[in-house]
């Protein structure tokens, strides 16, 4: 497998897409489950032409699918517009914490009871399992700064939390794989994984957001600058924000996501403050339905229309948000057809067990259960609980644990169990998501 053959099948398939959007639009399928498809068709188990073991080449996956989560995670950030009291948080919170932990537990107990695993790689199978994808999620989270759906919002919220709340319990898996059993190191993993490094990620993560976002708006308010990249400021907070907390010990994935909050809340804070010409000149609209402030920016802006705060808020964050799509979009399609390759060398029968008690019973029955008492009636807690997708997340956590110790046939049985299980479930919901969520709107009119 070369960078030139790789080149060549992205840039085939970047033409396909291109070319063909209007009548894939139309199709019930999701982008996600048609890359898994040519990825399928060009690896062992199609024509062949590419072969990929995850395990030879987990170094790179590893450094590739980690730039597209932390890309993913900050654009959706980016869009969740709601104050953090706001309730339609709150399934969010549940669904990251109570809901991600239960599953790992639940998948845990099915990994050594069912297949025989040792409970620390049953645990490692579970937690790198847990998370829901910020990634391959696109088609069922918010699209837009002013979709506050409770559905969306809770999917949103979850996928954006979730990827860096399962951190510690990979964390925890290998140092009990090192240390032979559950012993002295667990109040240490426990004070520095959990105590320290979730409120770290969070709060440094959106304390850069803020302070970025409303300082970039003012120096492109004050200079009436409309040329400048403002997709700069976009890469500078992902990248300060994540590098910043790793090097204090903290979960940087945490930090990419509040990152994009924090510069959505400066948005927020903005427009609150000076609305925006064209909504305050309405006498029936008040500052708190003020809409997302990129939504009033028109394509062309003129210099002196940058002196109005709400207009250079729309500005910034219109490009920023263009920019992490465009790159999401990309990554997206390089690693799923690198998981349509890997099932090749790395398919795994048993991973059909697994997934349907993931994704048919684990998921929906935590997702039920923990979401009573949170503002969402009992249809969306199923759907919700359906529309849990699993992708490049666990790609990373799971290359993240082979260059970190993992070898051998432990290496080979996370590596099929959850490469399999992600393909099934790219395959399940990039073929329900979008059937259900039609017949969700449909419901809500």
């Amino acid at each position: 497998m070369s960078f030139v053959g790789w080149l060549a099948l992205a840039g085939v398939l970047f033409l396909v897409m291109a070319l063909s959007s209007a009548v894939l639009r139309r199709l019930p399928v999701s982008t996600s489950l048609i890359y898994l498809g040519c990825g399928v068709v060009a690896g062992p188990l199609g024509f062949g032409w590419m072969r990929l073991d995850l395990i030879e080449h987990a170094g790179w996956m590893e450094r590739l699918s980690e730039i597209a989560v932390i890309v993913s995670l900050f654009v959706g950030g980016l869009k969740l517009r709601l104050p953090l009291r706001a309730p339609a948080w709150k399934a969010a919170y549940v669904l990251a914490g109570p809901v991600m932990i239960a599953c790992i537990a639940a998948v845990g107990v099915a990994g050594h009871l069912v297949f025989g695993l040792d409970w620390w790689l049953a645990l490692l199978v579970g937690a790198v399992l847990a998370p829901t994808d910020p990634v391959l999620a696109g088609s069922v989270t918010v699209s837009k700064a002013g979709d506050d759906d409770r559905l969306r919002y809770a999917l949103s919220g979850e996928a954006g939390l979730n990827d860096g709340a399962a951190f510690p319990f990979v964390v925890f898996a290998l140092l009990w794989m090192t240390h032979g059993s559950v012993g002295g190191w667990l109040t240490q993993w426990a004070l520095g994984k959990l105590l320290w490094a979730v409120p770290a990620g969070l709060l440094i993560g959106y304390l850069l957001g803020q302070m970025g976002g409303r300082l970039t708006i003012f120096l492109r308010r004050w200079h009436r600058d409309v040329e400048s990249p403002n997709d700069f400021i976009a890469l500078a907070l992902i990248a300060l924000s994540y590098a910043l907390t790793q090097a204090v010990g903290g979960w940087g994935f945490l930090a990419a996501f509040a990152a994009g909050v924090g510069m959505r809340s400066a948005e927020r804070r903005i427009v609150r403050a000076s609305p925006h010409p064209d909504h305050a000149a309405r006498s029936d609209q008040t500052i708190r339905d003020h809409p997302p402030a990129e939504t009033l920016v028109g394509r062309v802006v003129e210099a002196d229309e940058m002196s109005e705060p709400a207009v250079a808020a729309g500005v910034v964050l219109h490009d920023a948000v263009t920019f992490g799509d465009t790159v999401d979009r990309l990554l997206e399609v390089l690693l799923v057809l690198a998981v349509g390759i890997a099932l090749g060398t790395h398919w795994d029968s048993r991973a059909l067990v697994l997934a349907l008690l993931l994704l048919f019973v684990i998921r929906p029955l935590a997702t039920h259960v923990f979401l009573i008492g949170t503002p969402t009636s009992v249809p969306q807690r199923w759907f919700i609980g359906w529309l849990g997708i699993r992708g490049i997340g666990s790609i990373y956590y799971l290359t993240y644990s082979l260059s970190h110790g993992l070898t051998g046939g432990a290496a080979e049985t996370a590596v099929s169990l959850t490469m399999s299980v992600v393909a099934v479930s790219i395959l399940l919901h990039g073929a329900s998501a979008q059937p259900l969520l039609d017949r969700y709107q449909a419901s809500l009119r």
